[in-house]
């Protein structure tokens, strides 16, 4: 092989790094996913918990992500690989982690897209079936999944260009759209009659609604929004520049996630409380009662419409490239492979797995995978409640107890030519206190939640994929 064939991308610059590290931290899992698990989970108390979880545990987990991925310059499996062959499953599970939710992402960024032209031909021309509209469309055998394509086809074309003509350019213009994007709608939300106990039901904690199943929830919400345990931001860093601080960018990702996520609660439940609605709406919360919401607003609710669903588009784009990426880098690193051939494999994979995401909602709904659940559920919950979590423990657990102190200090210090005032207290962090915390929220949910079976064979593939990593 030639060595320019052996030459690694790297980002132009640290604002297009922060812009596609933010992006992929900044999608369905702030736009679509927050709102409605808070919703479910006590308003206030779910988003206090969460906001623990992100700072105690997300931040120092990104951390180890960034330093892990750049020290050995390779994407999620090959990084373990290099270091410490025993912990291969590890990066391989990222890789399989971001497989398997690229198997229901695009089905979900396809219904956004779908919408941002629905919203213009007769979607809020009747409030009272618009719930109806929403159940007819997912269940479709065919419209759903032809937006679900084109949304594929959309991350294919970006990811093919490579990380500074693709995944950086793409990035660097989207961001700041969405941000402008989400404070015009807040702007119209909280300036509603009501909107007020819309607030209230945000930032007043109610614990009254709090279990195992809640924390499993927050932890779970926390790592699938800032793309951890799932090799996004180990490949990210693998691209990243020597000079780059690590603590300070990880610090700044998380920081711009999170604002994400708290606007888009702000942008909808103040609206959805000004009008009467039940904040318990679940998955179809953001595809029912906000065009519910728009519709009584008229010509000025089709335009806020259209912005919406822009920036859930937007936002699930965002993440989709870096999960992409992740299994593309995966076939560039570990099996040679040309970006465009391996883009061209990774993509035509998860096109079938959208396809069976998609019919798993009406004409399979009847067939079940594993324990009573379609395609579309199985990919959700087994990364999120099971694999993400999990990775998260074990790449802490990989920091804090396989790496060499020396060499994770010389890496987040770039060679001790800046400083991380912090970081013993992050290496104690992440060595004792992140595992523990992570066993014990996952003991707690899976208790208390009704896929205990589901939880059971995950683990189970877990420890046979870490059996058999010295032979991937």
């Amino acid at each position: 092989m030639e060595k320019s064939q052996l030459k690694r991308e790297n980002w132009g610059s640290r604002i297009g790094f922060i812009m596609a590290a933010a992006g992929s931290a900044i999608g369905l899992g702030n736009i679509w996913r927050f709102p409605y698990l808070t919703g479910t989970n006590g308003g206030g108390a779910f988003i206090l918990i969460y906001l623990v979880i992100i700072l105690g545990i997300g931040l120092s987990v990104m951390t180890a992500e960034f330093a892990i991925g750049r020290r050995a310059s390779l994407a999620a499996a090959g990084a373990f690989k290099k270091f410490d062959r025993r912990f291969t499953f590890v990066g391989v599970l990222g890789v399989i982690s971001a497989f398997f939710i690229m198997g229901f992402y695009p089905v979900v960024g396809g219904w956004a897209l779908a919408y941002v032209f629905k919203s213009v031909t007769g979607l809020l021309s009747n409030t009272s079936a618009i719930a109806d509209y929403f159940g007819n469309f997912i269940s479709s055998p065919i419209e759903p999944v032809i937006w679900m394509i084109l949304y594929l086809l959309a991350n294919i074309v970006i990811v093919a260009k490579g990380v500074q003509s693709g995944i950086e350019k793409a990035s660097k213009i989207m961001m700041p759209i969405l941000y402008v994007l989400l404070i015009v709608i807040i702007i119209r939300s909280v300036t509603l009659p009501g909107a007020s106990k819309g607030l209230e039901f945000l930032f007043k904690p109610d614990f009254s609604k709090v279990n195992g199943s809640t924390f499993l929830a927050a932890l779970g919400q926390a790592f699938f929004s800032l793309s951890l345990g799932m090799g996004c931001m180990i490949t990210y860093g693998s691209y990243l520049s020597k000079k780059e601080n690590l603590p300070k960018n990880a610090l700044l990702v998380t920081g711009m996630d999170t604002c994400a996520a708290l606007l888009a609660a702000i942008a909808i439940f103040p609206a959805l409380f000004a009008y009467g609605m039940e904040p318990t709406q679940g998955p179809g919360l953001v595809f029912v009662v906000v065009p519910t919401i728009f519709s009584q607003m008229g010509v000025i609710g089709i335009i806020l419409s259209v912005l919406f669903f822009i920036i859930l588009t937007l936002a699930a784009l965002t993440s989709s490239l870096s999960l992409l990426e992740v299994v593309t880098a995966y076939l560039i690193d570990e099996r040679k492979m040309e970006r465009k051939k391996a883009v061209s494999i990774a993509s035509s994979l998860m096109i079938v797995t959208g396809i069976l995401s998609s019919l798993s909602l009406g004409l399979l709904s009847d067939f079940k995978v594993l324990f009573g659940v379609g395609f579309f559920d199985f990919f959700d919950i087994i990364t999120d409640k099971i694999f993400l979590a999990i990775g998260g423990m074990l790449i802490a657990i990989y920091t804090g107890w396989f790496m060499k102190k020396e060499d994770i200090k010389d890496e987040l210090t770039n060679g001790g030519t800046i400083q991380f005032k912090l970081f013993e207290v992050w290496y104690a962090v992440t060595k004792y206190i992140i595992p523990i915390a992570i066993g014990a929220v996952a003991i707690a949910g899976i208790m208390a939640i009704e896929q205990t079976a589901l939880m059971i064979f995950g683990l189970a593939f877990i420890v046979v994929l870490a059996i058999f990593s010295k032979k991937i």
